[in-house]
């Protein structure tokens, strides 16, 4: 972390944290709780982190985007490499979280409602841009809001999954989204005949291992809910738990994981 900076005479100083804004930083932990609970810190700092990571996630996934279209598998494979790498700090996050006791929570809980977490607009855009396109969630955004744009427009438009099988029809696989069938035979031929095509192949374990993480966090997420607040409702209205534990067969690449169902074993020359 050396900065060693200087600008001319006219110009102000860059220090470290002039260039990362840290005072502005550390200006934004407001607490509600009257008198303050010692917790409530570490709640508002873990939630803005993620909101922070969940931002990176996003300008990493449109990059993403944009190495398919313009056929860098490997610049893609890359990228989703360090996306996945960003969960894993994502569900460290949870046991640092969990430091905090179902007691410590609830002397600052109430004051939270109606915000939850489930109105994350960042993380909702990240479901859509993955294929999980339930418009349901743009009613817990005001209509005009920025947040309720975002979402909009990830909405509308194509997926990761769809930007993915259009790669594969330009490198000659018969990846067609209107016949689902014919496309998990696609990918069937794609892992049998891995060699032929193997930064594909790459790209799509890559693709597989991302969507894993993101299972994954939302299995440690829903049981650490459970353990700071059983089975009350959420801070937003949701049915917290009960409603958490239906998100956990979420797939943002159902085709991905099917297909192994149809793999056979064939005998490999060395």
């Amino acid at each position: 972390m050396a900065f060693g900076l200087t600008g001319t005479d006219a110009e102000p100083h860059l220090s470290y944290g002039s260039y990362l804004r840290i005072p502005e930083l550390l200006d934004l932990q407001k607490l509600l709780s009257d008198p303050p609970q010692h917790d409530e810190l570490l709640f508002i700092v873990v939630h803005q982190v993620y909101e922070l990571w969940f931002r990176q996630l996003l300008h990493e996934l449109d990059a993403i985007v944009r190495r398919l279209a313009d056929d860098d598998v490997l610049g893609a494979h890359r990228l989703l490499g360090r996306c996945t790498e960003i969960q894993r700090v994502l569900i460290a996050q949870i046991k640092v979280l969990q430091s905090m006791t179902p007691d410590d929570f609830l002397t600052f809980r109430d004051r939270l409602m109606p915000a939850s977490g489930f109105q994350s607009a960042q993380f909702r855009c990240i479901e859509y841009l993955c294929g999980l396109k339930d418009a349901s969630h743009l009613e817990h955004q005001s209509p005009g809001s920025p947040e309720r744009d975002a979402m909009e427009a990830r909405l509308r438009g194509p997926t990761l999954g769809e930007h993915f099988h259009a790669l594969l029809r330009r490198r000659g696989l018969d990846a067609s989204e209107e016949d689902h069938d014919r496309l998990v035979r696609a990918l069937v031929g794609l892992y049998h005949d891995a060699n032929a095509n193997y930064d594909l192949y790459l790209l799509a374990e890559a693709l597989v291992e991302f969507d894993q993480m993101f299972s994954l966090w939302r299995l440690h997420h829903v049981s650490m809910v459970e353990r700071m607040i059983g089975a009350k409702p959420g801070t937003g209205g949701s049915e917290g738990v009960a409603y958490l534990r239906t998100t956990l067969d979420r797939r943002f690449f159902p085709d991905l994981w099917e297909l192994r169902s149809s793999l056979s074993h064939r005998s490999r020359v060395t």
